[in-house]
């Protein structure tokens, strides 16, 4: 599993080292899209990471309970000392601040480098338009590309730590716990998500993908990029546009979808955009 895991990656078997941590991260969040599709597909998911592990290798993606409940599981077979933390990341100004397991964080230990001493990292794959490469667990302001990061101890969850992110990006910020937990500390939030009508993820379908010098993201039909040449949004009015789209920025082929499957999701989307318009759109 392992062997073709990093195949996915286009990386090879290494021992633990900072450079393989950057290197490991850097190629997930480029080639393994953010993406609740299977939401939109009907087809119930897991937090198990063996399971999002294999739909990973299969050319698939997740959110971050899939993307780093996987990339912990890998992270571990490597030799890497990982520990999941539980999370809340708030997407608007108005949410409070707190872990409330609508996130998983994973922190990596035991990894000194000239500007992390300590060696402990904050390792994240599940943010959708997060950070690109680890950022030291010490407090600071971080720079990674076009956007710009911070790092501090969190009001709200004494001894965890609080992510701010850059402003022109999908959420303000993330809080998470300083003790380590297990997946199943996520099944409930997990459930929420993928199928209360009150979840963002059931109401549109949101796929992302960072690079070096920005993302490109899709929610619903609209494709969009943010970073060092953002430019105007388009709106993906056309099957074949759209699963274009997903092959080509997002590298997601649907090899596992069948054409009947494809036909169905496009007719939710489609759907969903067009109430979107009506409710929340542009005149």
């Amino acid at each position: 599993m392992i062997e073709r895991y990093l195949r996915r990656l286009g990386l090879n078997d290494a021992p633990p080292s900072v450079e393989g941590l950057f290197r490991l991260q850097r190629a997930h969040v480029e080639r393994v899209p953010y993406e609740n599709l299977e939401i939109w597909l009907g087809r119930p998911t897991t937090v198990d990471p063996m399971e999002s592990a294999l739909r990973i290798i299969s050319g698939r993606g997740g959110y971050c309970f899939h993307l780093n409940g996987a990339l912990s599981l890998l992270l571990e077979r490597l030799g890497y000392q990982v520990t999941r933390h539980y999370g809340g990341v708030q997407d608007t100004p108005d949410k409070a601040p707190g872990a409330n397991g609508n996130h998983l964080v994973l922190v990596v230990s035991d990894l000194p480098s000239e500007d992390n001493p300590e060696g402990r990292w904050f390792v994240d794959a599940g943010l959708g338009d997060g950070i690109h490469e680890p950022i030291p667990l010490v407090e600071g302001a971080y720079g990674q590309g076009p956007f710009q990061y911070g790092l501090r101890p969190s009001e709200s969850d004494p001894g965890g730590w609080r992510f701010e992110h850059d402003h022109r990006c999908s959420f303000t910020g993330m809080d998470f716990r300083a003790e380590p937990t297990g997946m199943d500390a996520f099944a409930a939030s997990h459930e929420h998500l993928s199928t209360s009508p009150e979840s963002g993820f059931v109401r549109a379908a949101a796929i992302a993908r960072r690079d070096a010098t920005g993302v490109d993201s899709l929610t619903g039909l609209v494709l969009k990029r943010i970073g060092s040449e953002t430019g105007s949004p388009t709106t993906l009015d056309r099957p074949e546009d759209y699963f274009a789209a997903l092959a080509d920025v997002f590298g997601m082929t649907l090899d596992d979808v069948s054409a009947a499957e494809r036909d169905k999701l496009w007719q939710r989307l489609y759907t969903a955009h067009e109430r979107w318009l009506r409710r929340d759109g542009p005149s």
